[in-house]
């Protein structure tokens, strides 16, 4: 017999939620065979069987989990099975929370009593005993039913009442079926959610109201209409208004969202410089290999083809810091250039891998791909890792330039701005040439502002004499 660890999916999130069991309690598995649905604060990643056995579940579906934890047994022949206890679990077995409910840590058998975990920030239904009292949510909540996080986000976004959820009668509520519900006729007018208190939440406040943007829409709660009635009510009687109604809580993805940043802001001391870059020609050749490949090519398919002929005149621009109070780096093999996707339902960051070797037509089949896979958001683990640089797009007309974040892991990253006409000396004369911003955030650790300049100059150059560079680079 041996143990079913959840594996590190990401490096921004600390516990996943483990959203259904893709495989039966006490049934045959093979090696590789999906076994369960995980989610994080940005993918539903499917783990599979790290090799054959008869599967054991040691968690319910709704639970949280963390990295290392094991979640299930596999056994092999001769291994006796354990007794089942309720709802399909192991007897003995642990159904925790992220901190194993009592402080025993995860992982660790349950004492009498101990409620399974809840998932995280849903209102509660009928006969729900979570920790903490009413409020919990998935398996052992009474209703049975498991909500994955796009589809908590749209809840929330939309004041659903969670009877309207419940009432779908399905075990797993997705996305699509909340948009199900919004596509109905009671839809227009968003739904009125419990009062003050009737939600509890699993340490990530996610529930009281996944990388996101501020000011994303799905992100926020819109605040029970009953609980802005009781606080207006309440502030012309003179009492203190409904907490409640005052307060907006960060989505859980936000949540990692303020982690990450913080911890860039914290432990990376980053220096910032930007350059204006003439994206006439440039603009003029994509639209003609938009036609000739027929893929969409844009400034931005440019910019990450350009920074990939970089690589080998800037490698620590790509490399990664290493541990140890020494500085140093791990240089990149190839360059592997995260890019921002945001369509509305949330920031990603997908990576296109090699751009340097790759032909732009490649390119832009990727970020096209990724594009539609973020107005589902059903990014793999897998698209979202193993980025060495990150380019994050402002396209928004009137943004003179944005200052990127760090990422933890990385020691550059790349800003664009929208094209903007700008009048420029041409000759005797003048012309109206199209340009753009590029910016350059680096760890200055490890980047100056020389090789800042002379990076960003490169780029310039490549992106103002688009036609010798493809010849050159593919």
């Amino acid at each position: 017999m041996t143990g079913f660890p959840v594996p590190k999916l990401n490096n921004n999130d600390t516990t996943y939620v483990l959203v259904e069991w893709l495989a039966e309690d006490g049934q045959a598995v093979r090696d590789g065979d999906p076994v369960v649905l995980l989610e994080t604060s940005k993918a539903t990643e499917e783990v599979v069987a790290p090799h054959d056995g008869v599967l054991r579940r040691l968690l319910a579906e709704g639970a949280e989990c963390e990295p290392g934890q094991v979640i299930a047994h596999l056994l092999g022949p001769g291994d006796e099975t354990a007794p089942e206890g309720p709802a399909g679990t192991v007897a003995g077995a642990a159904t925790t929370d992220s901190t194993g409910g009592d402080g025993r840590g995860p992982g660790l058998p349950a004492e009498p009593g101990d409620s399974v975990s809840s998932g995280p920030g849903l209102p509660a239904g009928p006969g729900a005993s979570g920790p903490g009292g009413p409020g919990g949510a998935g398996a052992g909540d009474g209703s049975g039913v498991v909500v994955t996080m796009p589809a908590r986000e749209l809840i929330e976004a939309h004041g659903i009442a969670m009877e309207r959820v419940y009432a779908l009668g399905r075990k797993i509520i997705r996305r699509a079926d909340v948009e199900e519900l919004l596509g109905g006729p009671s839809s227009a007018t968003p739904q009125t959610t419990s009062t003050a208190g009737a939600t509890t939440t699993n340490g990530d406040a996610s529930g009281s109201a996944l990388p996101s943007t501020a000011g994303q829409a799905n992100g926020l709660l819109a605040p029970a209409q009953s609980a802005v009635h009781s606080a207006t009510d309440s502030a012309l009687n003179g009492a203190e208004p409904d907490d409640d109604a005052q307060w907006i809580t960060l989505s859980r993805a936000q949540q990692r969202t303020a982690e990450v940043v913080e911890r860039s802001r914290r432990e990376i001391p980053a220096a910032f410089t930007v350059m204006t870059v003439d994206v006439t020609e440039v603009l003029s050749l994509a639209r003609d290999l938009t036609r000739r490949l027929r893929a969409l090519v844009g400034l931005p398919e440019m910019v990450v083809k350009a920074t990939g002929g970089l690589l080998d005149r800037f490698p620590v621009f790509f490399a990664e810091p290493g541990p140890g109070p020494r500085p140093r780096l791990r240089r990149a093999a190839t360059a592997d250039v995260g890019v921002t996707v945001d369509v509305g339902r949330g920031l990603f960051i997908p990576v296109v891998r090699d751009v340097g070797d790759r032909p732009l037509s490649e390119i832009a089949g990727d970020l096209a791909g990724f594009r539609k896979t973020a107005l589902t958001g059903s990014f793999r683990e897998s698209d979202l890792q193993g980025g060495n640089i990150t380019l994050t797009l402002h396209t928004h007309d009137g943004i003179v330039h944005a200052v990127p974040i760090v990422f933890p892991g990385q020691t550059c990253a790349l800003s664009l701005t929208a094209p903007r006409p700008e009048v420029v000396p041409d000759g005797a004369g003048f012309a109206v040439r199209k340009t753009a911003a590029i910016g350059l955030a680096y760890d200055h650790r490890f980047v100056n502002g020389r090789d800042a300049a002379e990076f960003l100059g490169e780029l310039r150059s490549a992106l103002e004499s688009p036609a010798r560079f493809l010849t050159e680079n593919g």
